[in-house]
């Protein structure tokens, strides 16, 4: 009964995909076209990856001043542990914008020719 209903999904979404994508390609990008939202979407991102990376700092800092103060083997490993899945949160975050950028661009996709997604 299960792979039945996922056979049926997989079918529908198979179907929308190659029926909805050609209008969808055939159009211009709407993004590129308004007047202030591809800068928008820039400051947006630009906003947000700053954000990140200040709470990485808040995040690695405040463990690094817990970990002083706790005694227990589990605990530390456990902080280490928080501050080693923020750093990785922080890579991804800065990596995405000019992935995109860049592979959007290799790609054709009509966004990427222009938003700049790379913060700096």
């Amino acid at each position: 009964m299960r792979t039945r209903v996922t056979r049926h999904i997989l079918t529908v979404t198979a179907l929308l995909s190659l029926v909805a994508v050609d209008p969808v390609l055939a159009q211009d990008s709407v993004v590129c076209e308004a007047e202030a939202l591809p800068g928008m979407i820039s400051g947006f991102f630009q906003i947000t990856t700053a954000l990140g990376i200040m709470g990485l700092v808040v995040v690695w800092q405040a463990d690094s001043l817990v970990e002083m103060f706790t005694m227990n083997v589990d605990q530390k490993r456990d902080l280490k542990q928080h501050k080693h899945t923020a750093l990785k949160s922080a890579v991804i975050l800065v990596v995405l914008g000019p992935l995109y950028t860049v592979a959007g661009s290799v790609m054709g996709l009509p966004l990427a020719e222009c938003v700049n997604l790379v913060p700096w």
